[in-house]
């Protein structure tokens, strides 16, 4: 064992400091040595067989916009030809680092599941604010106006109304099962028209728009792949009723923006919760942050503070997998 190669692993300075102990106990005196990645571009670090892109290496990056410290950890991981793994904090693995990364014959895993209860939690608090028409009290409240019983629009009765939900992973099953709690009927857009326990119905993507026509909530909650980029532009768009709403949680490019605000703007559709974009982060000067209509947040549906624990656990159980099948 003595004679054995260090095992090197990149990853930041908090997450090195925060996993030193446990890294030591997964690899029980395997010899290892942790990376630190350098703060500025221009300073890629040595040759790591395995990286762990943390929160704390993407820091307040999107997908468009990277912060030089996420291009420095970039250039660390282009820099190590002996780079065998990286493993990512986020579910989805659509950053283009990714594609190069797998095409060198680099392992990508992601953190899936991780955040599956938040990004469920924010989607059901969207379409119960746009059900019960939160948007409109909110304005009135900041007005300081009392709406009196005959200004109020009067929202409609949940149970009995039908959700398309698109994507049927952990997000996608357990929003379907909280909203069958609250008497909605449940349709499922997925990979294949396969039935699915807890769906009255279940269709391919291709085949979305044939199940559309009675829907009162499409609920975006799948992955960013061929078959569903753009899945939903006008003409899906124009297959829903004008009284239903639109939730995103899934990847802004699984809709054409332009398309949703028109349709929005035009009164074809009621509403929408939207949390991802085409472009993020999202310009100043789009219309979804005015439009009365719309509920718009900054990609934050998956925050919350046990994130980083749970995202650490399935590292270190991916680790110790790893080493194993690597002696």
């Amino acid at each position: 064992m003595s004679n054995q190669q260090p095992l090197r692993i990149l990853l930041s300075r908090a997450t090195a400091d925060r996993l030193r102990e446990r890294v030591e106990k997964v690899l029980d005196g395997r010899p290892h040595e942790l990376l630190i990645a350098e703060a500025t571009r221009g300073h890629a670090h040595g040759n790591a067989d395995i990286a762990y892109i943390s929160r704390e290496v993407t820091g307040s990056s999107t997908k468009h916009v990277l912060t030089e410290s996420l291009e420095a950890f970039y250039e660390s991981l282009r820099a190590s030809p002996s780079l065998q793994w990286v493993h990512v904090h986020s579910a989805g693995l659509d950053r283009p680092i990714f594609p190069e990364l797998i095409a060198r014959g680099v392992k990508v895993t992601p953190s899936s599941g991780a955040n599956a209860e938040p990004v469920m939690q924010n989607a059901l608090a969207g379409l119960l604010a746009l059900a019960r028409h939160f948007p409109e009290l909110m304005r009135a409240q900041r007005e300081n106006r009392w709406l009196k019983a005959g200004e109020l629009t009067m929202p409609r009765d949940l149970r009995g109304q039908k959700a398309v939900i698109v994507g049927w992973g952990v997000i996608g099953q357990g929003l379907g099962k909280l909203l069958r709690a609250l008497g909605l009927r449940v349709s499922v857009v997925r990979s294949s028209a396969q039935a699915v326990e807890g769906a009255d119905e279940c269709v391919a993507f291709e085949d979305m728009a044939s199940i559309l026509g009675d829907a009162d909530w499409l609920v975006l909650a799948c992955p960013l792949t061929e078959r569903t980029r753009f899945l939903v532009d006008g003409a899906m768009l124009a297959a829903l009723p004008a009284r239903a709403c639109l939730i995103n949680v899934a990847r802004g490019e699984v809709v054409r923006e332009a398309e949703l605000i028109a349709a929005l703007r035009e009164g074809r559709l009621a509403g929408a919760y939207l949390d991802v974009y085409e472009h993020e982060p999202l310009a100043a000067e789009s219309p979804l942050w005015q439009l009365p209509n719309v509920i718009a947040t900054p990609h934050s549906a998956g925050h919350s503070d046990g994130n980083a624990g749970r995202v650490d656990g399935i590292f270190l159980d991916f680790l110790g997998r790893w080493a194993a099948d690597h002696p």
